[in-house]
């Protein structure tokens, strides 16, 4: 229903921590209409939600992209096996409980983990899956935003598997013709492997580049 969307000042205006709309529904709908601006919801707990488009942004260009030597020798040896869109609820929920380091908590609610599920059967929200044998060991998910791709979360339950799923999407993007993705704020996982921070105008740029080239970035050839 019209009366359900969210209103979204413009992103390029954004001041307060760039918040540009507070609370509202957290629809597939306005999943879409917010990524396809820049934006992605960034939610404190079940009941406060943000939705931020920073004014520092981070990305990682594919030409930036480092790869240690020993997770250069991990992939080599073909330990783990790869597939797409093939468990997204399995993932995204994996991703909601797996500890992190120095957290406690998670800002993936269950909430979240409804919209984003809902997103994914709608053809928008995507995710790698790492197996090894047939028990799901690491992941990550995003959402495809008009041609660019904007990354969510990622977990791991064996050395390097997250990373491992990182290199096969970026190997996939490619092939598709893309040269970056949105990892929306820094860490220094992302940060160590080539990642690095940009102004929000230049994203936006790069964004409405990308989504000029009218590509489905998961559509099977």
């Amino acid at each position: 229903m019209i009366s359900d969307l969210i209103h979204f000042i413009d992103p390029a205006s954004a001041s307060v921590d760039g918040i540009v709309a507070l609370g509202g529904n957290l629809s597939a709908t306005n999943l879409v209409r917010a990524y396809r601006r820049g934006i992605f919801p960034c939610p404190i707990d079940e009941f406060v939600l943000p939705w931020c488009c920073p004014e520092q942004r981070a990305i990682l260009e594919f030409k930036d992209l480092h790869i240690p030597r020993r997770l250069a020798r991990v992939q080599r040896q073909m330990r783990f096996q790869f597939t797409i869109d093939q468990s997204f609820e399995a993932v995204i929920v994996s991703c909601a409980n797996v500890e992190r380091k120095g957290e406690s908590g998670t800002w993936i609610t269950p909430q979240m983990i409804r919209a984003y599920c809902e997103l994914h059967k709608k053809g928008h929200a995507h995710s790698v899956e790492v197996w090894e044998e047939s028990t799901l060991v690491g992941g990550l998910y995003g959402v495809d935003a008009g041609g660019a791709f904007s990354g969510e979360s990622m977990f791991c339950h064996r050395s390097n598997a997250s990373k491992l799923a990182l290199l096969h999407l970026i190997e996939h993007l490619r092939r598709k013709g893309l040269d970056w993705i949105d990892i929306q704020m820094m860490t220094p996982h992302m940060k160590a492997l080539g990642a690095k921070s940009i102004e929000r105008s230049e994203f936006l740029r790069r964004l409405s580049l990308a989504q000029n080239r009218n590509v489905d970035l998961f559509k099977t050839d």
